[in-house]
């Protein structure tokens, strides 16, 4: 199976942090799982540390070598993932996510077959089947 991680999974993945899910570890862990890292991710953590220095300590550059040292594949950003964001859709009991990475991401996923593996409990409320809230 091919795994996407969101940016939070792929940074606790990246480091052993004990917050990743054991469920989540074991597919990370699995040699039969391709896993993906977006370009996104990359652009999400060098301006978060831009902006927090302080809260973000690594950069883009460093995250994109730790990611081919674990053997993460890099997922590039193509017209067809920014063509999927048109038929995203909420649930209709959903509270209000306006992430635009993590909307990127779910389109990338899903748009490429992929199971995207995230923590973050507003990303549920997307109706789309590629997504693996753990």
């Amino acid at each position: 199976m091919n795994l996407l991680l969101d940016t939070h999974i792929l940074l606790w993945a990246l480091t052993d942090d004990p917050r990743l899910d054991e469920r989540a570890r074991k597919l990370i862990l699995d040699e039969k799982n391709e896993i993906y890292y977006s370009i996104l991710s990359l652009w999400e953590i060098e301006l978060k540390r831009l902006a927090h220095p302080d809260a973000m300590t690594i950069t883009a550059k460093e995250l994109a070598e730790y990611c081919a040292q674990a053997g993460y594949m890099r997922l590039p950003l193509q017209e067809q993932h920014i063509f999927a964001l048109e038929n995203l859709r909420r649930k209709p009991d959903a509270p209000v996510h306006k992430d635009p990475f993590d909307r990127l991401l779910i389109c990338q996923a899903c748009t490429e077959g992929m199971a995207f593996i995230t923590h973050d409990a507003l990303i549920s409320g997307y109706d789309e089947k590629c997504i693996l809230t753990v």
